[in-house]
């Protein structure tokens, strides 16, 4: 099959924020400006149109094969369940079109050198640029999904591996812990004079603005300690790279092994509620043997917990403004 019958279609998370949205566009404008020859579209699995379903009929419609692409960067139930249902769903409407799903962006080197860049940047704003008394905040999401927020934690370890930072720690903004004040509180009586936060965020949006008023709103509460304040990181060279990589993979016929399903406390109750996403992503009829096809990070819906919030028990009076 000819590249040129492919359409990749980039899926964004959406946000309430038009500007999120826009910047997405705008990064997908940017991809095509990079990779004339290819024929990009995007979708969102909410907050913006088109939707997923609506995405992926579209983007079938003269197409030989789809390449769906997730430009997430942690696995929850949205990469693990929602794409793969909505897939699934593509298929049995479109039986001439193949479809292809390619992992989300992960935790991996190149996402650790935008961190890593970012924090250097921010170094570079602070008085005292000393490693051994600033802390590092790599602040998440935050999921359902142990792997998800396990993916973090990895990318804080690698931070403090490559850099000479004694402290970096993880945060999220919310569904689990700890937040970022209870942390910014411990690295503070651990001594830190300075405190840099690195959101682990692709683009803009109501969180991004609630992380900005967490910051202003920790620097009055810790007026002897100075803070810093990355950016996300959406547009960075790296993310498009990844990208590409993501379609090279898709075109060779790479197949993604990482399977996070070990300890999936959704597995059952995905089916007991009805989803039938199947273990197999083949696309063909499923061969008389036992292999089984992942050309994806393995779906298992974790969207059925109930979601954590601010106002929790156990939240420690987390800033919610």
């Amino acid at each position: 099959m000819t590249t040129q019958h492919d359409t990749i279609l980039l899926i964004g998370h959406g946000s309430r924020e038009s500007e999120g949205n826009d910047e997405i566009h705008r990064f997908v404008a940017q991809w095509r400006t990079r990779q004339p020859g290819w024929n990009i579209e995007v979708c969102f699995i909410e907050f913006a149109p088109p939707s997923l379903h609506d995405g992926l009929l579209q983007a079938a419609a003269g197409s030989a094969r789809v390449l769906v692409l997730p430009l997430i960067l942690n696995a929850a139930g949205h990469v693990k369940m929602e794409i793969p249902e909505a897939i699934e769903h593509a298929r049995a409407h479109c039986p001439g079109t193949e479809f292809l799903y390619g992992p989300h962006l992960t935790a991996c080197d190149p996402i650790l050198a935008v961190l890593r860049r970012n924090l250097r940047q921010c170094m570079a704003t602070l008085d005292m640029p000393d490693p051994t008394t600033t802390g590092v905040v790599l602040l998440g999401r935050g999921a359902s999904d142990r792997q998800a927020n396990g993916d973090v934690a990895k990318m804080a370890r690698w931070l403090m591996e490559e850099t000479d930072h004694e402290l970096v720690d993880l945060a999220f903004t919310g569904i689990t812990w700890p937040r970022l004040e209870r942390v910014v509180q411990r690295q503070v009586q651990l001594g830190m004079k300075q405190v840099v936060v690195l959101p682990y965020y692709l683009f803009t949006g109501t969180l991004m603005q609630r992380i900005a008023r967490q910051v202003e709103h920790l620097r009055q509460q810790y007026p002897q300690v100075r803070f810093a304040q990355a950016s996300y990181f959406g547009f960075e060279k790296e993310i498009f790279a990844l990208l590409e990589q993501r379609v090279a993979d898709l075109r060779a016929g790479v197949q993604d092994s990482r399977l996070p399903c070990d300890g999936c406390k959704y597995r059952e109750l995905a089916h007991d509620l009805g989803h039938g996403h199947s273990h197999a992503h083949t696309h063909a009829p499923a061969p008389a043997t036992d292999a089984v096809v992942h050309l994806h990070q393995h779906d298992h819906g974790h969207s059925h917990a109930p979601a954590h919030d601010e106002h929790h028990p156990h939240s420690h009076g987390v800033l919610t403004a």
